[in-house]
């Protein structure tokens, strides 16, 4: 039919428009069920990342979908030739927007294309001007309930946070515990990855090859290349196969400690964007996704707060975030970290240090543009004092110590949900850099000498200090005095006997599923001074019998009968299983451990 009309019509008219039209058709792909990652790909104007049409700032592809009173609108990426993760591509005319349905039946589409000088990163909807015909493509498609099995990461649907204390899964209901790695920092300074961070000056030395991980890849995981990527995704692999469920690295290092980490093109350009990188990046938080592993997103580090803006929510900040949230944000499980030890605290900043204002911005930013809001946190440095009035959309805090004994882990969580209980905030707390700058989660070989007793600090007062003071996860990092450290680590198995530790943790919490969302710091319940509590009086406690003499000990409770199990931290067995108690006066006995009494035990309570 075209043809006919082309020879009856002027050519010049009918046949560009054919070809636009013809070119502007949008394609949907993923499994489309609830949960999904549905992509709607769209062939839209061909340029490249070096146009002098920043495709970037100077285009910007929206989605809108809806379900009867249920809208979101998802921002689109520029994704060159649609395969750039293997093709290496900064060209194309491929454009896409990715898709997560929390609902079953139809959904709607609405494609907003326009164009206009930094169009990008304007607030108004309706900012520069519409490409036909790219622009007001509309479509439906039908969405499935979920089928995977209960223990597939898309059974569970999104963590939702805002206003918890703990997350939940939205599908399920339950809570989220996460235990994992903080460290390195520099986990996406990677050999595999494309770009010029390789060898363009800035501490090439400290680029990965992650080869200690290369026998951890198995037959059917994801490479780019013809085999590129291996090694890191063989350590994602090795993280999970120990059971640990979170993983944490740096977007952006420019100016800061490896300088090799960024989105961008070129280490001193922040307006366009490396796509097969990019897309390459995504390989590896997919792989991390599809084995149960929260993603946690350190947009900035201390050194380059101010790099973007100065610090503000101008221009580059705003490209830099729209872009994350669109490459990135349909992952289920993940958190927005605003900047890692940010804020005014040390002397002589590198770039200028970020205000409150600016602090405040960089979160709504985020709660306005993220269409699935996901957990938005920011990590001290500064204190976060300045944050908990009712303006602040953060929806919890990720904190650091600054001592080896892990000393400051329990009572700094307590302290901040107190303050957010008093500004009648709800927010999630992480320790997520226990420990100090120099020595933190040491390797296992380190773990002798003055540094004997550090596995067991780090144990009692971080991993489980930070259970029993209402902490909803902890994540490790690695200090600097010692081998495989925050920035040179190459092997996560540095630590494999205290990821065993990690391990026999979220075991513990998975077989007995204590109601963590009820429960509350209530130290005065049992008789001895030097024991956490965390409770739900009357009906569940879970006790820390912390280093040292157990002198005789009892529990408050009222009358009942009580299940008593004590718990070895160390081994992940149990000495006591759920051995009936009835209480007496108002009490009941606390179990003296059969051995090593003068470690550290878990004695979990629950009424019958």
């Amino acid at each position: 039919m075209l043809p006919l009309l082309c020879r009856m019509l002027p050519l010049f008219v009918l046949c560009t428009w054919a070809t636009a039209a013809l070119s502007a058709q949008v394609q949907i792909e993923g499994e489309r069920k609830k949960w999904h990652v549905i992509t709607l790909e769209q062939t839209g104007p061909k340029t490249s990342e070096n146009h002098q049409h920043n495709p970037f700032l100077h285009y910007r592809m929206d989605v809108t979908f809806r379900h009867d009173s249920v809208t979101y609108v998802v921002p689109g990426y520029f994704a060159a030739d649609g395969d750039a993760a293997n093709t290496g591509a900064s060209a194309g005319d491929r454009w896409r927007v990715h898709f997560v349905p929390d609902r079953i039946g139809r959904w709607t589409y609405e494609v907003s294309f326009r164009r206009g000088n930094n169009v990008a990163v304007a607030d108004h909807p309706r900012a520069g001007d519409p490409m036909p015909p790219f622009d007001g493509k509309r479509g439906s498609f039908e969405v499935a309930a979920n089928d995977k099995a209960p223990d597939h990461f898309r059974s569970r649907g999104r963590l939702l946070f805002h206003g918890r204390k703990y997350p939940v899964w939205a599908e399920t209901g339950e809570y989220f515990y996460k235990v994992g790695t903080d460290a390195p920092e520099n986990l996406l300074s990677y050999a595999d990855f494309d770009g010029t961070f390789h060898d363009d000056g800035h501490k090439d030395q400290l680029v990965k090859s992650w080869a200690p991980h290369l026998p951890d890849w198995r037959p059917g995981d994801p490479t780019w290349k013809d085999g590129k990527g291996k090694a890191l995704i063989g350590a994602i692999n090795y993280l999970a196969e120990k059971g640990l469920n979170v993983f944490s690295f740096l977007t952006l290092n420019i100016a800061g400690d490896d300088r090799n980490v960024f989105p961008y093109l070129r280490y001193d350009d922040y307006e366009r964007m490396d796509v097969s990188k990019l897309a390459q990046w995504e390989i590896i938080f997919q792989h991390g996704e599809s084995r149960g592993m929260f993603l946690h997103f350190k947009t900035a580090e201390m050194e380059n707060q101010g790099l973007l803006d100065g610090g503000d929510l101008g221009p580059q900040r705003k490209l830099y975030y729209r872009e994350l949230i669109a490459r990135f944000g349909h992952h289920l499980a993940l958190n927005w970290n605003m900047g890692e030890e940010n804020g005014r605290w040390v002397e002589n900043h590198p770039t200028p240090w970020q205000t409150t204002t600016q602090r405040l911005a960089m979160a709504r930013f985020f709660y306005e543009n993220d269409p699935y809001r996901h957990h938005v946190v920011i990590h001290n440095g500064q204190e976060f004092y300045d944050l908990l009035g009712p303006e602040s959309k953060y929806s919890g805090l990720s904190l650091q110590t600054h001592h080896a004994d892990f000393r400051l882990v329990y009572p700094n969580i307590r302290s901040w949900h107190q303050l957010a209980a008093e500004e009648k905030v709800g927010w999630a707390i992480a320790i997520d850099e226990p420990g100090d700058a120099q020595h933190s989660l040491v390797p296992d070989a380190d773990v002798n000498g003055k540094h004997a007793n550090a596995h067991n600090l780090a144990r009692q007062n971080a991993l489980w200090g930070n259970l029993l003071a209402g902490g909803w996860g902890a994540e490790w990092y690695f200090g600097y005095q010692h081998d495989h450290s925050d920035l040179t680590c190459e092997d996560f198995r540095s630590r494999d006997k205290f990821w065993d530790q990690c391990r026999y943790q979220l075991a513990f919490l998975a077989d007995n599923r204590p109601p963590l969302p009820a429960m509350l710091p209530n130290n005065e319940l049992t008789s001895s001074e030097q024991d956490w509590v965390l409770a739900q009086p009357g009906k569940a406690y879970l006790i820390l019998l912390k280093m040292g003499e157990k002198p005789a000990n009892t529990l408050k409770v009222p009358a009942g009968r009580y299940a008593v199990s004590l718990f070895n931290p160390r081994t992940g067995q149990y000495a006591i299983r759920a051995r009936t108690q009835d209480a007496v006066n108002g009490a009941i006995a606390v179990p003296v451990p059969p051995a090593e009494v003068e470690m550290d035990w878990v004695v979990w309570v629950v009424r019958q």
